[in-house]
């Protein structure tokens, strides 16, 4: 009997384990997705027009939402050392290849912040991955500026 015990509560939290593990992972859609976007960035095609469950959000209208002191995230996506260089005033960085590796990441926010996401432009794959797996995972406010910080830096809005 009590061996019986013993081989329950292994095969327990052994299944426990294998269940918290495999939820800690994106569907393999979402890799699919973020994979083709990579290819695309890699042969200089843009990204596409529309992500669901994101909206658009203009440069104009970004700036708009600074000016009037809207509460947002703005998240950055590009690798470190763009991010370090130049970013847009208030962006705080989360690359987006590390989200994929690590779905967690998206705990640091609350499901219903207003979260905006930019990379470097229409060739950039690293922000629409990012907005598609806070998506994915359940996030509801969300906000791509499709054309990130080259249409910001031409409209010479505020850097850092």
């Amino acid at each position: 009997m009590r061996k019986v015990l013993v081989v329950s509560i292994t095969c327990f939290f052994i299944f426990a384990i294998a269940a918290f593990a495999a939820a800690q992972q994106w569907d393999p859609e979402t890799i699919k997705k973020c994979a083709e976007w990579k290819d695309m960035a890699a042969a200089k095609k843009e990204m596409p027009e529309n992500i669901p469950g994101v909206k658009l959000i203009t440069g104009d209208e970004l700036k708009k939402w600074m000016d009037t002191k809207k509460n947002f995230i703005l998240l950055d996506n590009r690798v470190k050392e763009q991010y370090d260089a130049e970013r847009i005033k208030g962006a705080k960085w989360l690359l987006a290849d590390h989200l994929l590796a690590d779905p967690k990441l998206v705990d640091q926010f609350k499901k219903d912040d207003i979260i905006v996401f930019y990379c470097n432009g229409l060739l950039c794959w690293r922000s629409p991955a990012a907005a598609l797996m806070f998506s994915k995972a359940g996030f509801k406010n969300l906000y791509w500026y499709r054309e990130g910080l080259p249409d910001w830096k031409a409209k010479k809005y505020p850097t850092e």
